[in-house]
């Protein structure tokens, strides 16, 4: 992830619905959440959700795929990853230490056979 591709992906993440929708979409995991799920869930209209899931697929921070008559959104996890990892690049300064509390929590979800966490 480059830094222009990184300001994109915090500029989605900086408005509290968008945010909430890609915490949503990270617990849902690989089965992902309908709009208007989400919708109902925070309290909003399905314009509005419409409108943060736009903004969000275009920093390329969600996928989607029709499954019927319903759109499913996911979180890009290879997106998601590519911002933590830019984030932690220059992480320590030779002080491994620093970053022990990043890696273990990174290390809590190691991703199973079926594509979940543990």
């Amino acid at each position: 992830m480059d830094e222009r591709q990184a300001l994109a992906a915090f500029g989605a993440l900086s408005q509290e619905t968008r945010l909430k929708i890609i915490r949503m979409l990270v617990v849902a995991g690989a089965d992902g959440v309908s709009a208007g799920v989400m919708a109902e869930n925070l309290g909003v209209s399905p314009s509005n959700i419409s409108f943060h899931l736009k903004e969000l697929e275009r920093a390329g921070l969600i996928t989607q795929q029709r499954e019927s008559r319903s759109i499913i959104y996911s979180g890009n996890y290879e997106a998601l990853g590519s911002l933590v990892r830019f984030l932690m690049e220059d992480c320590c300064a030779g002080h491994p230490e620093v970053c022990a509390p990043a890696a273990a929590v990174a290390a809590c979800c190691a991703p199973t056979m079926e594509g979940k966490c543990q």
